[in-house]
């Protein structure tokens, strides 16, 4: 890897961590030695990028630091493309055209010699079925769990068994052959998911649920690792 190219990827792996990161990991990662991470990072600081830090405790980027928004590598171009690839076919609507903007906008802004990765990508994802429709509209449910506001659902579940939940909206999966809105369930006082399939309809209430959505979510993912964690644990 030549010199520049290193020391953009250091500025990357600090961009992208909310944490102190330290040599060792910088190293392990460019596969570089720990004494070149130093020379690299001094060589940064003396360029005026604000790295914050030392050796032992680890690095960290100023948050008003900025590099223009252009700069891709091969590989970024290419997880851009594989990922609009997965959403285009597998999001809803509104997603999916948003992924083919995505697409659109990097091939209009990256340099000519790199148009290729996007009009004849060298990575692909699986192809799938049609998913089955969704009965409520994602994209608003996505507006909703921005929103902390409540949704109530017509849910018909495996059994064929039909109830009306009054749900606080988690996070919306997006699987190979199905959509999952995860939630908390006013009637069964649980996390729940629900398939967006088997929803028959949906009222978005202006009810807010007062709970901050990103700790709703931080609520939902540690329910998720105890159900794991017990699942794991033999009887």
């Amino acid at each position: 890897m030549r010199r520049a190219d290193r020391l953009f990827q250091i500025i990357q792996i600090l961009r992208r961590s909310s944490r102190p990161v330290t040599a060792a990991e910088i190293a392990r990662e460019l596969e570089v030695s720990q004494r070149t991470v130093y020379r690299d990072v001094a060589d940064l600081i003396a360029q005026r990028v604000p790295v914050q830090g030392e050796a032992g405790f680890g690095y960290i980027l100023d948050d008003a630091f900025d590099m223009p928004s252009l700069m891709l590598t091969p590989d970024e171009i290419e997880a851009a493309v594989l990922g609009a690839q997965w959403v285009a076919s597998r999001g809803d609507p509104v997603l999916a055209n948003a992924a083919r903007d995505l697409i659109a906008k990097i091939t209009r802004v990256v340099p000519y010699q790199l148009r290729a990765l996007i009009a004849d990508p060298a990575i692909g994802t699986r192809s799938i079925t049609t998913p089955a429709p969704d009965g409520i509209n994602l994209a608003r449910a996505r507006e909703w769990i921005r929103a902390g506001r409540k949704i109530e659902i017509d849910y018909l579940d495996q059994h064929g068994y039909q109830t009306c939940r009054v749900v606080w909206p988690v996070i919306v999966g997006f699987l190979d052959e199905t959509r999952m809105l995860a939630a908390w369930c006013e009637l069964r006082q649980d996390f729940r998911h629900f398939r967006a399939d088997r929803i028959l309809a949906a009222r978005f209430l202006e009810e807010l649920h007062g709970i901050r959505p990103a700790a709703l979510r931080q609520r939902w993912k540690r329910d998720m690792m105890e159900r794991r964690n017990a699942a794991a644990t033999p009887p």
